[in-house]
């Protein structure tokens, strides 16, 4: 597990899936910190420009059929994807962690916690599953690379989040 910096640095080319037990707060923080604009995905945004466009009962079937595709275009092309999920079901990550696995790509979690208050008492069992795996080191098993839990406490300390590699040494 990863400490909170300032700066978090990921490979190019890499699928991170940001997850909260409140979906708006997955978003918000992606929406924050992701330096790529462009990586950023989502179930909301992509409702979001299908509105008034397709019939109300296909505008679910047809976002998620949009975003795989996204996600897969820029899989394809080594683009790094962002993706800030809603719920926190295995299912839906191993989805996307399927995804990338397919072109080799490394994946990132991000679990945004949230005062207790804000989790709603359905989630609240699926949560802490989820922390467990996190905390024992045990989202490797699911194809994650790397893993990070970021409390509310700590949210201010990172400032942004990107896709490039390291500073080349040069002494």
């Amino acid at each position: 597990m990863l400490a909170p910096a300032e700066l978090l640095r990921y490979s190019p080319g890499s699928l991170m899936l940001v997850v909260s037990p409140v979906d708006a707060e997955a978003e918000r923080f992606a929406q924050r910190l992701i330096e790529a604009r462009a990586a950023l995905l989502s179930l909301a945004k992509v409702r979001g420009l299908l509105a008034g466009r397709v019939d109300e009962e296909e505008v679910e079937a047809r976002a998620a059929q949009l975003l795989d595709a996204a996600v897969a275009k820029r899989l394809e092309a080594n683009e790094s994807v962002v993706i800030s999920v809603e719920g926190l079901a295995p299912e839906t990550r191993e989805h996307y962690v399927r995804m990338a696995a397919a072109h080799k790509r490394p994946c990132h979690i991000v679990l945004v916690e949230t005062p207790r208050e804000q989790v709603e008492e359905d989630v609240r069992p699926t949560l802490n599953k989820l922390r467990k795996l996190l905390g024992a080191g045990d989202l490797g098993k699911e194809g994650f690379n790397t893993a990070l839990r970021v409390m509310p406490n700590s949210m201010s300390e990172i400032k942004r989040i990107v896709f490039r590699p390291p500073p080349r040494d040069d002494d």
